[in-house]
């Protein structure tokens, strides 16, 4: 459920960002949108879907596209992104974030792996990263995706 509070809170703050959600998770963008604000915090948000969309994102594979790793690049890309963005809008780039999330969830064929979720945020002052292993059958897509979102969010505020 999408805490309105703590994104009302987000976008009252100082933080400008670029979000990279790849394999679920991108209701967080929407989230983030339906909130009175937005344009204070969010300066673009992609979903590099795909393998090669999210490689083309990454400037190359990475060994595996859910990951620890490979949430980090994410977040670092969409740092780097946020940052010149930021400039280019006439804005300071202290306070500017990459968020990233990539999961790995129910989908139409079975997964033999783990449904999971990395969440890695990127600042001047460093990483910070979680993840979660979901219970397979504990929810539909739908409901997995509701959770990655809110995690997203909660991540965020």
């Amino acid at each position: 459920m999408t805490d309105i509070a703590a994104i009302q809170a987000l976008h009252a703050g100082p933080h400008r960002m670029v979000l990279a959600i790849s394999g679920g998770g991108s209701q967080a963008s929407s989230d983030l949108l339906q909130v009175p604000g937005a344009s204070n915090t969010l300066l673009e948000a992609v979903v590099p879907y795909s393998h090669a969309a999210l490689s083309d994102w990454l400037g190359g594979e990475p060994e595996s596209f859910c990951s620890r790793e490979t949430a980090l690049s994410m977040a670092t890309v969409a740092w780097h992104r946020a940052r010149g963005l930021a400039r280019r809008s006439g804005l300071a780039d202290d306070d500017c974030l990459g968020v990233a999330c990539t999961a790995s969830l129910g989908s139409a064929e079975p997964k033999r792996g783990e449904h999971r979720c990395w969440i890695a945020v990127e600042c001047s002052e460093g990483s910070r990263i979680r993840s979660l292993i979901l219970t397979k059958g504990a929810r539909d897509r739908a409901g997995e995706e509701e959770l990655v979102a809110d995690l997203v969010v909660s991540t965020l505020a």
